[in-house]
């Protein structure tokens, strides 16, 4: 997902903040926060805090996952990456990397030991049921994936990830943790033989219908790197693109949007 000329403004508002500086370092320090705890570590009160949350989230640096009666907030890189990439990368990637490396090394025994988590939101002209069968067909999920997930969809049951060469071939899967008809499913993501555990890596979709559209979140927990972060920061994105424009045009996109992430790829 590219950054557009309103989007870009949008960011360099909510950053140029820096209350809202403090916010996104919390974030970053431990995700997936109620409102309450952020509130916590400021002198503010929740309307203020909350106004300030709003900024952020109307940029996309932030989303919001219900959970039972909590709001949990939750960092959103990928606005920052593609900032990153739009002004950085071009001119001083190589010695900047030298120094990240450098950095990271160097807070490695102060940072948290919890594996990361990725929060992906998109908003789609569609009905649950349809957005749930294009998450649950094989041929649906063919056509938008390039790889048709493949599984009955019951609690416990194996899902595959196979090509659409018709070689059968799988080169991902897990096991399905939850599934709720049309709004919610959870299943493990990985070797195909992994399996189901607190520590596996395990993602979740939640489909929020409100009037003609729905909001579909993805949230990936227990990445194990921070080149599987990056990874999916770019995958998701991709495949929620190309999802959107099949069930709202009837057509994917043009182009495989993942193969402007090809050389990433190629390192996986």
């Amino acid at each position: 997902m590219l950054l557009m000329a309103g989007d870009m403004d949008r960011v360099f508002k909510a950053l140029a903040d820096p209350t809202r500086r403090r916010l996104l370092d919390g974030l970053r320090q431990e995700d997936g926060q109620t409102l309450g705890r952020l509130c916590g570590r400021l002198a503010m009160t929740r309307q203020s805090v909350t106004q300030h949350l709003d900024v952020l989230q109307e940029a996309n640096l932030i989303s919001t996952v219900r959970h039972g009666r909590e709001k949990l907030h939750y960092l959103n890189p990928v606005p920052i990456h593609e900032l990153q990439q739009r002004w950085i990368a071009p001119f001083e990637q190589p010695r900047l990397r030298a120094l990240d490396t450098i950095r990271r090394h160097a807070e490695e025994p102060q940072m948290s030991t919890a594996k990361p988590t990725f929060v992906y939101v998109t908003y789609i002209h569609a009905t649950p049921e349809r957005v749930w069968e294009a998450l649950t067909d094989a041929d649906l999920t063919g056509a938008y994936w390039g790889h048709s997930n493949v599984s009955d969809w019951q609690p416990g049951s194996r899902w595959e990830h196979r090509r659409t060469d018709g070689s059968g071939i799988a080169d991902a899967g897990g096991v399905v943790l939850e599934a709720t008809p049309p709004t919610r499913l959870v299943l493990t993501f990985g070797d195909l033989d992994a399996e189901a555990g607190p520590d596996a890596s395990t993602v979740t979709f939640l489909v929020e219908p409100h009037h003609d559209i729905v909001r579909l979140t993805v949230t990936h927990v227990n990445l194990a790197t921070d080149q599987d972060v990056e990874a999916v920061s770019a995958g998701w994105p991709a495949v929620m693109a190309n999802l959107k424009s099949l069930l709202e045009t009837g057509h994917v996109l043009p182009q495989a949007p993942w193969e402007m992430h090809a050389e990433l790829r190629a390192t996986r």
